[in-house]
């Protein structure tokens, strides 16, 4: 696997400056930003694939930058925070994060989330990768993370929803285990609690079905987990 030119977006000088030793010890290509004036310029200057991005900054908020990031860079995102409870985690994926670690972490981890998440965009970028799937007149399109409506109303998805939905298409009409969805989405084995998928589901299924039942696309299953209720179809 070729390195990745990491963007790190940390204040703490101290944490910035060992993040960047470690990443450049095993080949990655590093910038360092303070904040988001400085992750500007950064990105203006030289393309970069993985943004390391913490949630607590100086001005605007690591949430905000990753919005922004979302909407004009193709790269990939990996939030950092210091807050452990799950509706925190999920707002820093619902921001467009492809995935998070907390503080404080292990930098073997880290390493292993940024080899994870170069695999998945590398498996996304190859030739075929970008189709759609149809479903109960549904049609999702992964690349682009998109979802349109039978109406034709375009629902845009978060990188952690399209991975989440992207599972349920890949394995249509079979109970689905939280651990299962946790390594499917995450790309390998990740400590994830399971009340992440719980509250990722629930997202999903209101941008599914609205204004319909929760367990019509989605529905959860006695033993645990979840399973995806319609046939899904590529083309």
């Amino acid at each position: 696997m070729p390195p990745a030119h990491v963007l790190i977006v940390e204040d703490d000088t101290e944490i910035a400056t060992l993040l960047a030793r470690y990443l450049g010890e095993r080949g990655h290509v590093v910038s360092t930003a303070a904040d988001g004036t400085g992750m500007d310029a950064a990105l203006a200057a030289t393309p970069c694939d993985i943004v390391l991005l913490d949630i607590m900054l100086p001005g605007e908020s690591g949430l905000s930058l990753c919005q922004r990031v979302r909407a004009s860079q193709p790269v990939g995102i990996i939030m950092v925070t210091a807050l452990t409870e799950p509706t925190d985690r999920v707002a820093g994926l619902d921001a467009g994060a492809d995935d998070y670690i907390c503080k404080p972490f292990d930098l073997e981890e880290l390493e292993a989330r940024i080899r994870a998440l170069i695999r998945r965009r590398d498996a996304g970028a190859a030739p075929g990768a970008d189709v759609t799937l149809h479903f109960a007149d549904h049609q999702f399109q992964p690349q682009r993370r998109l979802l349109r409506t039978p109406a034709g109303i375009r629902v845009s998805l978060t990188g952690a929803e399209t991975d989440l939905l992207l599972a349920f298409c890949q394995h249509p009409q079979a109970v689905l285990s939280r651990e299962q969805l946790i390594e499917w989405t995450r790309g390998e084995p990740a400590v994830v609690p399971g009340r992440v998928i719980d509250l990722l589901v629930s997202r999903l299924r209101r941008k599914l079905s609205p204004d319909g039942p929760a367990s019509e696309f989605i529905q959860t299953a006695r033993t645990g987990g979840y399973l995806f209720r319609h046939p899904v179809l590529s083309r």
